[in-house]
């Protein structure tokens, strides 16, 4: 299913490509401060450094206490779980930071602040780093790994990170096409990673 989502997400950002720039623009001159200052709050719950602390203190600690002789269940799942994590968004990162060089795309502020926009091949420039959001990379990892952990709530997980990636489009940090690619190569990333790294964690409905 992972599969499919992901590139049903893909495709969705190629087919948003002809109306990006109406869109920010849309949001941009209509969005509430109220609004705002919320999309503001709950977008950084996206960004990949907080969710790398996150998984780093949960390895270190399953390490100790391996070390200090409590080998149980629980400190060899989650120590597995952070490991998977890093994994996952390393992979997708290398993938995402791959495509953002070579494509080279503005981000909707300078569309807004000097009028320029699209992409610019080939240039290697790491200010035009629009194209893929790697927001919605990250909490895709993220709803993968939480999926693992407790699968009965797997429906909250995607539905929250898939929202926490569309705030990067509504605050216009990032095109339409930028987001839910970017959240396509997530869940396909995360995807592979489990099933030929750690199958132990791969869902049969993955």
């Amino acid at each position: 299913m992972l599969l499919w989502a992901g590139l049903i997400l893909i495709a969705i950002g190629a087919a948003s490509l002809p109306f990006d720039r109406r869109a920010a623009h849309y949001f941009y001159d209509h969005e509430s401060a109220g609004f705002e200052r919320f999309l503001e709050r709950t977008t950084h719950l996206a960004k990949a450094a907080h969710w790398l602390i996150a998984a780093t203190i949960v390895f270190a600690a399953a390490q100790l206490e391996l070390a200090y002789g409590r080998d149980i269940g629980w400190v060899r799942e989650a120590l597995t779980y952070a490991t998977a994590f890093g994994v996952c968004l390393g992979i997708g990162s290398a993938i995402l930071h791959g495509i953002k060089l070579v494509v080279g795309r503005r981000r909707p502020r300078d569309d807004f602040e000097m009028n320029l926009h699209g992409f610019v091949w080939f240039e290697f420039r790491l200010d035009y780093n629009s194209f893929p959001s790697g927001h919605a990379l990250t909490i895709m990892c993220v709803a993968v790994i939480a999926t693992c952990i407790w699968p009965q709530l797997a429906l909250a997980w995607f539905t929250i990170a898939l929202w926490l990636g569309l705030t990067r489009a509504l605050l216009t940090a990032h095109y339409l096409s930028d987001v839910f690619i970017g959240a396509g190569i997530g869940l396909l990333a995360a995807r592979e990673t489990l099933l030929y790294l750690f199958p132990s964690l791969f869902l049969s409905w993955f």
